[in-house]
C-alpha cells in the first residue's frame, strides 16, 4: 500500500440539456447536485433555446462547469447516427454550437469552460483524422484554451495534442468497453451498464488502478482525468451519487478540470 502513487483528482461530468420542447429526457436538476461537470446539448442532437438556458442558469446557481457538447445536425437520430459531413461544414457547425451556447452561458454569469464530442461524432473520431481535425479546428478558432474531452487514444486526441489544446482524457462509468479500449455500440449486448454494483466496481478500478474490464474480461489501461455518466441510462441519479460515493471511497478527490 505505501508504494501505490498518489490517488487522482476526477472530475464527473453527466450530458445534460437533453430534452426538446414538452419532451423531458433526464434529470438535469438533480444532476446538477452531483456533478461537477455539465456537457450541455447545444441544439443540434437535443435541446432548445429555453431548456438550455435554464440548464445553464442552474449551473452557474451551483458552480457546474458547463461544456458544449457538440455532435451532428440530427435531432431525430438523437445525434447517435453515422453521418458524413464536410470538414469545412463540420468546423463550422461546431463554431455554431460553441457560440450559441456560450452566449446563453454569458446571460447566465458563467461561460463554456471546454468541449465534448457526442454520440456518432465522438465514436467516429476514434479513427477519423479528418473529422477530428474539422472539430479542433472549430475550438482552435473559437477559444484555444477550451479543454476538451477525449477518448484515450482516439485520433481527437492526436490532433488536440498536436494542435496544441490541452486534451482531457475521459472514462465512462456506464458504458461497455471492447478489448480494443473502444465503446461498445449502443447496439450490442453489454452497451450499457444500469447495474450500480457494476458501476461501482468500473469507478473503482479507473480511480484505484487505471484500468478497465472490457466485456471480454481483457484488463485494459486506461487513466482517466473525467469520469461520465449519461443523462439517459436508466437510473442516471443514483448512479452519478454512486460514481462520486465510490471516488470519495477509494480516496480521491473531486473536482473540475475546467
Amino acid at each position: 500500500m505505501g508504494d501505490r502513487p498518489a490517488l487522482p483528482v476526477v472530475d464527473v461530468n453527466a450530458d445534460l440539456g437533453e430534452g426538446f420542447g414538452v419532451w423531458r429526457l433526464g434529470d438535469d436538476e438533480a444532476l446538477l447536485d452531483v456533478v461537477t461537470s455539465a456537457n450541455v446539448a447545444c441544439g443540434f442532437h437535443a435541446g432548445d433555446p429555453l431548456t438550455l438556458r435554464r440548464v445553464t442558469e442552474q449551473a452557474a446557481a451551483r458552480g457546474v462547469r458547463v461544456g458544449a457538447q457538440v455532435s451532428y445536425r440530427d435531432l431525430a437520430g438523437f445525434g447517435r447516427r453515422a453521418m458524413d459531413v464536410p470538414a469545412a461544414e463540420l468546423t463550422a457547425e461546431i463554431l455554431y454550437q460553441i457560440g450559441a451556447l456560450d452566449g446563453l452561458c454569458r446571460v447566465a454569469g458563467t461561460r463554456v469552460r471546454y468541449v465534448k464530442a457526442h454520440g456518432a461524432l465522438n465514436n467516429r473520431m476514434v479513427w477519423d483524422e479528418e473529422q477530428a481535425q474539422a472539430t479542433v479546428d472549430a475550438i482552435r478558432a473559437y477559444d484555444p484554451a477550451l479543454p476538451l474531452l477525449v477518448l484515450p487514444g482516439s485520433a481527437l486526441e492526436r490532433c488536440a495534442t498536436e494542435a496544441g489544446l490541452v486534451a482531457v482524457r475521459e472514462g465512462y462509468a456506464d458504458r461497455g468497453y471492447t478489448p480494443q479500449g473502444t465503446l461498445v455500440p449502443r447496439r450490442e449486448p453489454g452497451a450499457v451498464l444500469t447495474d450500480p454494483a457494476d458501476v461501482i466496481q468500473r469507478v473503482r478500478t479507473l480511480v484505484r488502478d487505471g484500468t478497465v474490464t472490457a466485456v471480454d474480461g481483457t484488463e485494459i489501461p486506461l487513466a482517466v482525468r473525467s469520469i461520465c455518466v449519461h443523462g439517459d441510462t436508466p437510473g442516471a441519479v443514483a448512479l452519478a451519487r454512486a460514481v462520486r460515493d465510490t471516488i470519495a471511497a477509494v480516496g480521491a478527490s473531486v473536482e473540475a478540470f475546467a
